[in-house]
Formats: C-alpha cells, sequence, structure tokens
C-alpha cells in the first residue's frame, strides 16, 4: 500500500515509525513532515488543511489510506473530500470533529446521552461569563471554546485568575477559538486518558495513558501541550475502563450516530477519575501529543491493521493484541516554552543514540539545516522508552535524554513521578 500521513510533530512521527514496521506499507509519505520523519519516509510539501489539494496529491501519488494525525485538517473537512474522492482515510469528518472543535457542541452531547462531565456555562459575552464566575467562586476552569492547540484552557485557582483568562480570551489572546467561552466545575482526582477507535458502530479500546501538560516539575506552572506521557495509566483499572465505555463512551458514540453524524476515526477520551468514577474532562478526535508517542511504542506495526479496519468499518472483527510491558516519553522542549522561544539551535547527539522497539527519538519540531539537526518549535524531541516495568521505561528514556547534547533546550526530570 502507498500511505499519506498528514502532519509534522511528535504524533506523526510515532504513527510512521509504527505504520512502517507494518508489511503491508509499501510506500510512505509524510506531509509535511520533520527532519526525524524525513530519516524514514519521504516527506512532501503540501498545505494539509486544503482538502482538494490533499485529495489531489494522493491521486497524483497512488496513495491507498490516508492518516490524517492534527486536529485542525479534521475540523477543515478534510476527511469529507478524501471521503467524496473515492480516498480510504482515517479521521472523522468535520461534523464529527465537533466533538474537539466545539466544547461547548460536547458540553451539549453530553447532557443529551447523561454522560458523567463537569456542570458549566457556555458564553458569548464577557460580563455574562463574569458574573457567572462569581457566582460559582474558585477554584474553576474557563476554556476557549474553539480549537487553540491545548492551550485554551485554564485552571484558576482564584477568581482574578479567572476573570483575567476571560479577558484574554475575549479580547483575542487565542484568536477565533476564544469568541465563545465554557466555564466549567473545577473536578478533583487523578486525570487520565483513554483511547478508543470507532467506525461509526463498533467501540475499540486501543490503550490507555497519563501525560503531565504543566511545564515545570511536581505539574507546576503554565499548561502546555503536553512534557511527557506515560502508557499504560495505572488509575485506568478494567473496571474503570467499563465504567468509562458504557458510560460516556458508547452513549456519545449512540448520540452522534442518531444525528447522522456517526463518529469514524481514534477518540481521546480524557478522564478525571475519582473512588472509581471517571468523568468526561474533554474530547479530543485525534491521537493526543504525546500519549500517541507511548501508544505507538507499544503497539507497533500491528497499528496500521487497526486503522485500516477502523477506516474500512472492520472494527468488529479487529483484536489489540497487547504486550505486558510500559513505554514513556519525556518531552525536550526549547527553553521559554510555552511562552516565546528561539528557533535554530543546534542539536546534537541524535546519531549515536539507538532506533529499534524498545529506544526511539521521535522528532516534534526539527529541522535539518546545513547537515545539522536545529529546533524548529516549542516541543522539539519526544524521547521515548519501553521496558518491562515503569521504572525501566524510565531509566531508558533519560539515559538517552542525558545523551543528547541540547544547551537550548530543557525537560523535566520528574515525568511518571505519580504512578512510580
Amino acid at each position: 500500500m502507498n500511505i499519506l500521513i498528514l502532519g509534522g510533530g511528535g504524533r506523526e512521527h510515532a504513527l510512521a515509525w509504527a505504520i512502517q514496521q507494518n508489511p503491508k506499507c509499501d510506500r510512505l509519505i509524510v506531509a509535511p513532515g520533520n527532519a526525524g520523519i524525513a530519516q524514514m519516509a519521504e516527506c512532501a510539501a503540501l498545505d494539509i488543511e486544503d482538502g482538494g489539494a490533499v485529495a489531489s496529491f494522493a491521486e497524483e501519488n497512488a496513495v491507498d489510506f490516508v492518516v490524517i494525525g492534527p486536529e485542525a485538517p479534521l475540523a477543515a473537512g478534510v476527511a469529507d473530500r478524501l471521503t467524496a474522492a473515492g480516498i480510504l482515510c482515517f479521521g472523522p469528518s468535520a461534523a464529527a470533529a465537533r466533538l474537539e472543535s466545539s466544547k461547548s457542541f460536547t458540553k451539549e452531547i453530553c447532557d443529551a446521552c447523561a454522560a458523567p462531565t463537569a456542570a458549566y456555562g457556555h458564553f458569548n459575552d464577557a460580563d455574562a461569563a463574569r458574573a457567572y464566575l462569581r457566582a460559582q467562586g474558585a477554584p474553576i476552569v474557563v476554556k476557549a471554546d474553539g480549537l487553540a492547540a491545548g492551550k485554551g484552557v485554564i485552571v484558576a485557582q482564584t477568581l482574578a485568575e479567572a476573570e483575567a483568562a476571560i479577558d484574554d480570551m475575549f479580547g483575542g489572546a487565542f484568536g477565533g477559538a476564544g469568541a465563545e467561552v465554557v466555564i466549567e466545575e473545577f473536578m478533583e482526582g487523578e486525570e487520565a486518558s483513554f483511547f478508543v477507535l470507532c467506525d461509526g458502530d463498533t467501540v475499540l479500546p486501543i490503550g490507555t495513558a497519563q501525560d503531565h501538560k504543566r511545564v515545570g516539575e511536581g505539574d507546576t506552572g503554565p499548561n502546555t501541550g503536553g512534557m511527557g506521557a506515560y502508557s499504560p495509566a495505572p488509575v485506568m483499572a478494567d473496571a474503570v475502563c467499563d465504567k468509562a465505555l458504557e458510560e460516556i463512551v458508547r452513549p456519545t458514540m449512540a448520540e452522534m450516530a442518531r444525528r447522522g453524524t456517526p463518529y469514524r476515526g481514534v477518540l481521546y477520551v480524557g478522564l478525571m477519575i475519582r473512588d472509581g468514577q471517571p468523568r468526561l474532562v474533554e474530547y479530543n478526535v485525534r491521537f493526543g501529543d504525546p500519549e500517541c508517542q507511548v501508544l505507538m511504542m507499544r503497539l507497533g506495526g500491528q497499528v496500521l491493521d487497526l486503522l485500516l479496519a477502523c477506516a474500512e468499518g472492520r472494527l468488529a472483527e479487529a483484536r489489540v493484541n497487547w504486550a505486558e510491558d510500559h513505554a514513556m516519553t519525556v518531552v525536550m522542549a526549547a527553553r521559554g516554552y510555552p511562552g516565546a522561544y528561539e528557533k535554530g539551535s543546534v542539536i546534537s547527539g541524535l546519531d549515536a543514540l539507538p532506533e529499534d522497539s524498545t529506544n526511539m527519538v521521535f522528532h516534534a519540531g526539527t529541522k535539518e539545516a546545513d547537515g545539522r539537526i536545529t529546533a524548529s518549535g516549542g516541543r522539539v524531541l519526544n524521547v521515548t522508552a519501553r521496558g518491562a516495568s515503569l521504572q525501566e521505561a524510565r531509566e531508558r528514556a533519560y539515559a538517552m535524554v542525558d545523551r543528547i547534547d541540547w544547551p537550548g533546550g530543557f525537560y523535566r526530570r520528574d515525568i511518571g513521578w505519580r504512578a512510580l
């Protein structure tokens, strides 16, 4: 098969790494890709949010299967355009992708199917939002309604912090994503990520993970896109997974189908678990980043078979073969992230690191310049390892981190601390 992956981050490098291991994969193209992906696959310059351009490229290159990595092309309807052109693709329609592109839509779905989630208010007026804040008190959660690249969520410990978030969002800090705001009850408990594949009918769980959103050690400081992750998530016991499926995921899928917008693709179910009871924090309509990296490390080449079964509506006959193992990824980011950071700093030492089924550095924001790898984003590398235990995976990951020479970068030394 000729396969095209859309995206250029660590998630897409991990997907490419896993998919390439499957003997069904003959030619692999990633658009736009990055310096790490270019070492293992063809990279193509392509506007991945332009469905027409993607469909034309796929036809010109005899692409059999398109895997859409990030949320923006999904929200832009790229999956719809490919489906209309008769090209098999993995990823939900724009209508189904509203589960991520609109926080208020997700809340509406939860209300309709009685899925447990935080109490909330939805506002397009700053004064009304402030009045609601004052009535509720803090701590409280303020979310930009639209897509904000993982940064549009403020967990405010004080009313002043919450009101500042309202001012920022309605003031344009998150662009159009903040034109409407959802304010939620602060939920206590332990957060985890549950990943399922859905083909419009069947739901297949494919793994759990926990990530570290805060930039600082001990889970302190501002939210980021994620500073590290590990899989499986200890808090996601079988009973918790079963509850999440029966009370949250399956009712949501049934409600989406009832509305004529069946969900097809991977569903990232962000959960808050307290006393064994899961409640929905958010849905994402694609693999999490960096959770994808640890899932791909554990799943390997079977991922392509699972994604194909999902896209072709054959999930009922698919099976996931899990090893009894653990994986961890440590994000190396450019100094200053998630605020302003410099691009172009040189990263050395990567050539000497192992690349195999237990050790892998996935590139997130890199370019090659004059034969050298340079940083081109905020989150730059995902140093990832597997082990028989989480401790072993952690030791392997940090052993690789210690061999990377990058004065312009930083990372957290405590990824996995809650589990360990």
